[in-house]
């Protein structure tokens, strides 16, 4: 391992660890204690984010069942480096939005349409006054509702009774976040730790249980939607496309359940591994680096699929891995030798770097050596990685685990991206399935 992907692994291994979440928590729990200060949770609402209006949906619901101080902040969206694909990152969030929003028990107007700047405006105008108010979350979804609808700055200052400048109070709140320490709209803060959405409300709501501040029998207000059951479904005409990635924590820690919906299902599918977004050019800055390692980790040991021993290489050596997978498809073991080297890369720390360390994932994976470099012989793994790639692009998701859908009872395909849509992609299949 060169010193390059040894201090690379190092600080995913230190960030992704219990024991780094455990050290965190406690500091800030004496922090807050020495300062005599009262528990409380930060929302930061960003008026033109759908992720937001789905969370804001929920805000009341917490409110009224943590007995705890709920801060509320405006936000603006983040820099065009934080979204990895900024061209398409707007439309992406709305059409995702929509298509969640009913497992969650909530409303996303399935014909919305993005607002432009003067409705922005006028809904952070209407919205800055009631921050500190009761009134406030039930005025953002309503507010919310109107502004995805496609009403106009002056329908919705006319509805309300106008606002006040909304501006410093957009000022204060990204000012906050970014002291905080973090970027993004729809984000819950406490004690040191970030929460996105409705996605990760239910690990909140477990921290605050930890911390004895959640009230004894109290229910999830934000569990993660259960899918239809499809083990008795034909998903034969079905197929599922499933595009990893083999340096993505993400895919690490989804890709078991993954395997469990393919298992489960008996849907077909096409492995279809792209390669790592930062190797193709997809910004991230550290403190998006430094809060994804986190979070997966943290969700991984929400599902049962912890991270481990990360070993985390870039380049050359991630190319030399890729490089087999089409010989390992020759051979029958495609998705065997993607399990092999997530298990090894990102849990028993393998350095699959080198030689000696391909040569585990191989036999892990149930390959012979020596047949795998017999397989490789006029295999174009950079042209299979690229028709991956351009498949998804075209589906217009650039982040990874992506998946697509197709056949059944429906014509158009159906695509989302990350481990969090797992249950959709379930949901999806079992309506697309016969029986």
């Amino acid at each position: 391992m060169n010193l390059e992907t040894r201090i690379r692994s190092r600080g995913a291994r230190l960030l992704s660890s219990q024991g780094f979440q455990s050290f965190r928590r406690r500091r800030a729990r004496l922090k807050r204690r020495l300062s005599s200060k009262t528990p409380e949770i930060h929302y930061f609402h960003q008026v033109d984010d759908p992720y937001s209006h789905l969370a804001v949906q929920k805000l009341d619901q917490l409110r009224s069942t943590y007995p705890m101080p709920f801060k509320v902040h405006l936000c603006a969206q983040p820099g065009a480096e934080y979204l990895g694909s900024s061209e398409h990152f707007d439309d992406w969030a709305l059409r995702d939005a929509i298509s969640i929003a009913s497992g969650y028990g909530l409303m996303f107007p399935a014909d919305a349409s993005a607002p432009d700047a003067a409705a922005i405006k006028a809904a952070n105008d209407r919205l800055a006054p009631l921050l500190d108010s009761d009134d406030f979350a039930d005025t953002a979804v309503e507010i919310g509702a109107l502004l995805w609808a496609g009403a106009s700055s002056e329908q919705l200052l006319h509805a309300h009774r106008g606002g006040t400048d909304g501006q410093s109070a957009l000022a204060a709140g990204n000012a906050t976040r970014q002291k905080l320490g973090h970027y993004a709209g729809a984000m819950f803060y406490f004690d040191g730790e970030w929460y996105w959405g409705v996605d990760r409300l239910r690990l909140l709501e477990a921290r605050l249980a930890e911390e004895g501040l959640a009230p004894s029998g109290a229910t999830l207000c934000v569990p993660e939607p259960r899918p239809t059951d499809t083990s008795a479904l034909d998903t034969s005409q079905v197929l599922l496309e499933y595009f990893p990635s083999l340096r993505s924590p993400y895919t690490a820690i989804g890709h078991r359940r993954v395997l469990e919906l393919i298992e489960r299902s008996g849907v077909p599918v096409n492995v279809r591994p792209v390669m790592p977004m930062l190797m193709r050019g997809v910004p991230a800055p550290r403190a998006k680096q430094r809060y994804i390692i986190s979070d997966a980790a943290r969700e991984g040991r929400a599902h049962g699929s912890p991270l481990g021993r990360v070993v985390d290489p870039f380049g050359e050596p991630v190319k030399r891995a890729f490089a087999l997978f089409p010989a390992a498809v020759n051979l029958g073991r495609g998705m065997d030798f993607v399990t092999a080297y997530l298990q090894a890369a990102w849990v028993d720390g393998i350095d699959i770097a080198t030689e000696a360390g391909l040569r585990t994932v191989a036999a892990r994976a149930g390959l012979d050596w020596e047949a795998l470099q017999s397989a490789r012989q006029g295999t174009d793994w950079e042209a299979v990685l690229d028709d991956n790639l351009n498949e998804m692009l075209g589906a217009g998701l650039w982040g990874v685990p992506s998946f697509r859908v197709s056949g059944g009872n429906a014509d158009a395909p159906f695509s989302c991206w990350g481990q969090d849509r797992i249950w959709r992609v379930e949901n999806e299949i079992a309506a697309r399935a016969a029986g």
